[in-house]
């Protein structure tokens, strides 16, 4: 009888933005061919014709790809929908089987037949891809939601630079410098000679305006006494000063839309994935998509315990002659990691005003852990593993979150 790994011929591709490249390899990692072709959906058919070419009677391809969520995704939905089996290679691995020749070398023929051969060599331990579009796009709304964070700041920063000069006490006219209030402010009133000749009362009925009322004429009597005690700041070619205060308020306005447009965008695809994380202390709208973005398919994870180990929660043994110790782990999906850490501190925080635990549960079983010796960080880990098996189980199941009485939490925490 043939053993299994004979059934197949092996298909590493090197992804690239406009072009891939193949390496086949048989069952004796004896490299069979090569093939180069473009990153477009129609050269994709005749690729899939030119790898079967190489297959024997009774042979069927499996297909190697590192990236299924970027420069390899066009080309991993393709080949499931042609009912090809394709494994996700980590990148870990690839790098690993390069450096682990005597001379390293580096170019698309050799990345791909590296991971022809990974393919072979750990079949049955590679995951199959999951290119599913609902989690793809979940992820790109939240890419986009992280890139226009990025510019926000970035925005604010140089908004910061610029007022400095301009309004040297800007900082006590407004608590947030972006705020709505404040926007209209700059944008009116981008530097003091504007507000020459300008009474308490006027100033106070723009600003009550933009701030539905909130903003009194006190506020604008501080204000103008600010502006007073700095002085004159107008300098030569103020025209063109103004003007850049008034692009990046506009383009902070931009920003704070489409924040806005994201933020529904991602609300009506959370409703269809009828996942139920927001019902969990800790865990807002936001926090739900970050964390469905990074696991994907719940399914993909046959266990908790696979879910821990590709957030990086689950400790890793460290031995050697018998000898040795689980340590932190420092692998797996960093982003997910995070997500995870900072959720747990959520956890076991109590409550400013009150000083209640925010949530009892983790609040108990946190300090029972440091009671029975581990640290603080320790301590944490396990709030993080513990916070794994119910996402865990809530994906899995899609149901709501609740939270245990008292004497639930004495059982559990032990």
């Amino acid at each position: 009888m043939r053993h299994y790994k004979e059934k197949h011929i092996y298909v590493g591709v090197d992804l690239h933005k406009h072009t891939h490249t193949a390496v086949i390899v048989n069952c004796w990692n004896e490299k069979l061919g090569e093939i180069q072709f473009n990153n477009i959906p129609n050269a994709f058919p005749d690729f899939l014709q030119q790898v079967k070419g190489y297959a024997k009677r009774g042979v069927t391809p499996l297909f190697g790809l590192e990236d299924v969520g970027g420069y390899g995704r066009s080309l991993a939905v393709y080949l499931l929908e042609e009912k090809q089996k394709v494994k996700e290679v980590n990148t870990a691995l690839s790098y690993a089987e390069r450096k682990s020749y005597p001379t390293t070398k580096k170019n698309d023929s050799w990345d791909a037949e590296c991971l022809a051969k990974i393919l072979l060599n750990k079949l049955d331990i590679l995951p199959d891809a999951n290119v599913q579009d609902v989690y793809w796009t979940m992820g790109q709304l939240v890419s986009r939601r992280t890139g226009l964070i990025r510019s926000q700041i970035s925005l604010k920063n140089q908004l910061h630079a610029q007022l400095s000069h301009h309004y040297p006490s800007y900082k006590k006219f407004f608590s947030d410098i972006d705020g709505k209030c404040a926007l209209v402010f700059w944008h009116t009133f981008p530097s003091p000679q504007l507000l020459e000749d300008m009474t308490a009362e006027e100033l106070a009925k723009v600003l009550r305006k933009a701030s539905h009322n909130t903003c009194s004429t006190k506020k604008a009597e501080e204000i103008l006494a600010l502006v007073k005690r700095d002085g004159d700041t107008t300098r030569d070619y103020q025209h063109y000063r103004d003007f850049l205060i008034q692009s990046f308020v506009r383009d902070l306005r931009f920003k704070q839309e489409e924040m806005k447009n994201i933020h529904d965008e991602i609300k009506t695809l959370l409703g269809q994935l009828d996942y139920k994380l927001e019902t969990m202390p800790g865990i807002d709208l936001v926090t739900a998509a970050y964390l469905i973005a990074e696991i994907g398919d719940i399914n993909r994870f046959p266990s908790a315990d696979k879910l821990a180990r590709f957030a990086g929660v689950a400790p890793v043994l460290f031995s050697s002659a018998g000898k040795g110790k689980e340590q932190k782990s420092k692998q797996g999906n960093r982003i997910l990691h995070g997500l995870f850490y900072n959720l747990a501190v959520q956890q076991v925080q109590v409550a400013k005003g009150s000083r209640k635990p925010r949530n009892p549960f983790f609040h108990e079983y946190y300090h029972r852990k440091i009671a029975e010796g581990k640290s603080k960080k320790q301590a944490l880990v396990c709030v993080m593993r513990r916070l794994v098996n119910i996402i865990y189980g809530m994906m899995k199941n899609k149901t709501e979150f609740v939270l245990p009485d008292a004497k639930s939490i004495e059982k559990q925490v032990g």
